[in-house]
């Protein structure tokens, strides 16, 4: 999720890869959107996200920005978004094993996101196209995809943190299909998927354009808010039965916190 879009081959470099800097409006700035820098401090979020984490490549635009522009303009009494972005592109599901390097980084990343009194309220999760090469990457995905799943809520005490993750478009290798079918079956409680099959591809065949970011970003956005519905959906029913003033405080003192939104991949 680290972003390719708008990546072009500068051919006095010797073809290699230059973001095109063209900033679509739906990722504009935003002063209620924060990004945690890689020095573990709050600037205000713009594109490229990930140009101070994912350093050895070149990064451009990715669904980020356009995803919490979309959750803001269409709520916002929410306040403050927070963006904690954590991709690192090329990498393969077994890179974010626990204990891994990419691992703790995202603990440390996600942890330093709550000082200032931020909850985490989403994983956008990315990644698999790597897991496409080698047939048993591919065959191992659905179990390594699980149990990360499963490690990050448990490290983070947050066992119902809502994952959005992303049914990926198109892979490096003969096994996309069936890192897809793992995605697209995932049975997992409070995991949802949006598909990016069909969104136009780069010129590389491989990563998302510009207009296919955003486009993913505003996806995620619609699965986000209706997630949200739904959870106050739940929380207002059973408030019937307890103290509302529990649930009126919790309310407003929320609104007033970051939304740390975790941003990881290995596209």
């Amino acid at each position: 999720m680290a972003g390719r879009g708008g990546l072009v081959n500068d051919t006095s470099t010797g073809w290699i890869d230059k973001w095109d800097g063209v900033v679509p409006p739906e990722c504009s700035r935003n002063p209620s959107i924060l990004r945690l820098a890689a020095n573990l401090t709050w600037v205000e979020a713009r594109e490229p996200l990930h140009a101070d984490i994912d350093v050895n490549k070149t990064n451009g635009i990715g669904p980020g920005m356009a995803f919490a522009n979309t959750v803001l303009g269409r709520d916002r009494s929410l306040g403050l978004v927070g963006l904690v972005p954590c991709a690192i592109g090329g990498t393969r599901i077994s890179e974010w094993e626990r204990g891994t390097f990419l691992y703790n980084q995202l603990m440390r990343r996600a942890r330093a996101g709550t000082n200032d009194g931020g909850t985490i309220k989403a994983l956008l999760w990315y990644q698999g196209e790597s897991d496409t090469v080698e047939e048993s990457d591919a065959v191992q995905y659905k179990g390594r995809l699980e149990k990360f799943f499963t490690d990050v809520r448990t490290d983070l005490q947050s066992p119902e943190l809502p994952i959005f993750q992303v049914a990926i478009a198109s892979g490096q290798g003969p096994f996309t299909d069936t890192v897809r079918k793992v995605q697209l079956g995932l049975d997992l409680p409070n995991v949802r998927t949006v598909d990016a099959k069909g969104l136009p591809l780069g010129p590389d065949r491989l990563h998302l354009t510009t207009p296919a970011q955003v486009r993913l970003g505003q996806m995620l956005a619609d699965a986000f808010l209706q997630s949200m519905a739904r959870s106050a959906s739940l929380v207002s029913e059973a408030s019937t039965s307890g103290p509302n003033l529990v649930i009126h405080v919790l309310a407003f003192f929320m609104w007033k916190l970051i939304r740390a939104v975790l941003m990881s991949s290995g596209d």
